[in-house]
């Protein structure tokens, strides 16, 4: 075929000569074709390049972060980590799920069992099965690590070898949903404690990380046991660049080689882009909310507390657009606006007002000092956030303005925590990653992880655990958080993911799985029936 089209490209030009200008021109020595000049007795093939990608694909990559999925939190590298490592189930940017190492999957006891079965021919990398004591050994770390565990420590009692060849997830109450957080690339059971830098685990993945002389890069595995599937990265071996700060990864991505990178608009180091791109927004689970402490301020007496009508004076579009330059979402849910569960309806009402909060304060009883005269509402915030520290000084100085004094109590680090745990505040300003369920277990719950100034609450929990069962309580659900005012949302984040444009046209990027592929299976077909007598 090549040697046809060189032929065609010859007559075609030397026609073009004759027809020209009329000059006598001698073609004895060379053959034209359409990229270069063959001597005599020349093949074309021996010029035309051999047929492989030239995509020239470069990532970015922090050599002095972990590459160990279970816990590596960088968001760069997990870039990265998602053409390494694989899960039982992928999960795209609409919240599907699809199996991935999984093959089939079974659901007893009315939700509260999965058993999963892997592939027979799921493979690591350097040629050895992926097999059910790797996936125990992953879920069992996961649920220790702090990148993980908060979606797994309610939820999910226990993960053993099932009896039937497989392995069961033992849950506490019904999960309609449970594969959107199997998503947890799998590790060998004796790597899921490598350091990931000095020691990287070995993937099931398209890509390998290996070191040559000129550093880091990721090398195509042409053995990889998924053969042909569709990638969005095609190339031979990416490039690494090595950065060190958000602000290297944005200039390597506008003036240097990198072809893609993934920022978090609500990191404190976050680096705005300022070049021709294209760009995807991944919803990220980052979530900006208002915690009161009920148990030990004075703002909160039952008849009329002030959680009930602070969410009025909360000026979120003002914060997204002047702090957050707009690249987050305001909200007044305790969600992303992009899930399906975020009524607008809803939501609406619970929106910026100052007639409305100027209504309820002047029924509100501002308590008082010892001495005389209101007390001033403390806002705790972390002052190592900068666009944190600015929302709650902005709050502050409009609340004031509104009635009701307010100052900010500023503290880093174990300060800040200290503050936090012996409740010497009023509300704070805080951020959480929420799950790709939406799940708030952790916020109600008895004891649970973000239950500061006494959050818990036995109904709300409950509630939490039936929209968990079933995703059509979810509207129940957050019309009681916005009334009962314990959380009072302020934004939702999303990552962006920017590249080099036409570079990446079969991109489709999700939370956690940059380059994100799938199968070509799917939950309905995966799932086997439960016999009656099980």
């Amino acid at each position: 075929m090549k040697k046809i089209l060189a032929l065609s490209l010859a007559l075609v030009l030397f026609g073009s000569m004759l027809s020209g200008c009329g000059q006598k021109i001698d073609n004895s020595g060379y053959v034209p074709t359409g990229d270069a000049l063959l001597m005599e007795g020349q093949d074309p093939d021996d010029l035309l390049p051999e047929e492989e990608n030239t995509q020239e694909l470069a990532l970015a990559y922090y050599p002095t972060n972990s590459m160990n999925p279970i816990y590596g939190s960088n968001y760069t590298n997990r870039v990265l980590m998602s053409l390494m490592y694989q899960p039982l189930f992928a999960v795209d940017n609409s919240k599907v799920a699809t199996p991935i190492l999984a093959a089939n999957y079974r659901v007893y006891s009315g939700g509260r069992t999965w058993v999963v079965y892997l592939e027979s021919g799921a493979r690591f990398s350097d040629g050895t099965p992926v097999t059910n004591e790797d996936v125990v050994a992953t879920y069992l770390k996961a649920m220790e690590n702090d990148y993980y565990k908060g979606r797994f420590k309610y939820h999910l009692s226990k993960v053993q070898l099932s009896d039937d060849g497989g392995v069961a997830f033992y849950l506490n109450s019904p999960f309609e949903n449970l594969a959107l957080l199997l998503d947890v690339p799998i590790l060998k059971a004796g790597e899921v404690d490598y350091d990931g830098i000095e020691q990287i685990p070995v993937g099931s993945g398209p890509y390998t990380m290996s070191m040559g002389s000129g550093g880091a890069y990721l090398q195509r595995n042409h053995s990889w046991w998924c053969g042909d599937a569709e990638v969005a990265a095609t190339d031979e071996a990416i490039e690494l660049v090595e950065v060190s700060t958000p602000a290297e990864v944005r200039d390597e991505f506008q003036f240097g080689k990198v072809s893609l990178a993934c920022t978090n608009p609500m990191s404190g180091s976050f680096a705005e882009y300022r070049c021709d791109y294209e760009l995807w927004e991944i919803e990220s689970g980052y979530f900006l909310y208002i915690g009161c402490n009920i148990q030990w301020s004075d703002f909160y007496p039952e008849n009329h507390p002030l959680r009930a009508f602070l969410t009025y004076g909360i000026d979120r579009e003002t914060y997204v657009s002047d702090i957050y330059r707009g690249l987050v979402d305001p909200v007044t849910l305790p969600c992303s606006p992009r899930e399906i569960s975020y009524n607008k309806t809803l939501a609406s009402k619970y929106g910026f007002d100052s007639m409305k909060f100027l209504n309820e304060l002047a029924s509100f009883h501002i308590p008082t000092k010892d001495g005389g005269g209101e007390k001033e509402l403390r806002i705790l915030v972390n002052s190592e956030d900068s666009a944190r520290v600015q929302i709650a000084r902005n709050l502050a100085a409009s609340l004031t303005e509104l009635g009701m004094k307010a100052t900010t109590m500023e503290h880093s680090g174990t300060a800040y925590q200290g503050v936090l745990v012996n409740g010497n505040y009023d509300i704070y300003l805080g951020l959480t990653r929420l799950p790709p369920t939406m799940d708030l277990s952790e916020f109600f719950r008895p004891w649970g992880e973000m239950s500061w100034g006494g959050l818990s609450h036995e109904s709300l929990a409950g509630m939490c655990d039936r929209a968990m069962e079933n995703s059509g309580n979810f509207y129940n659900l957050y019309q009681k958080v916005a009334e009962d005012g314990r959380i009072i949302p302020v934004a939702f984040g999303y990552y962006i993911v920017y590249a080099q444009r036409g570079v990446l046209p079969k991109l489709n990027p999700s939370r956690d799985n940059v380059f994100y592929y799938s199968l070509g299976k799917n939950m309905t077909d995966a799932q086997l029936p439960v016999e009656e007598t099980e």
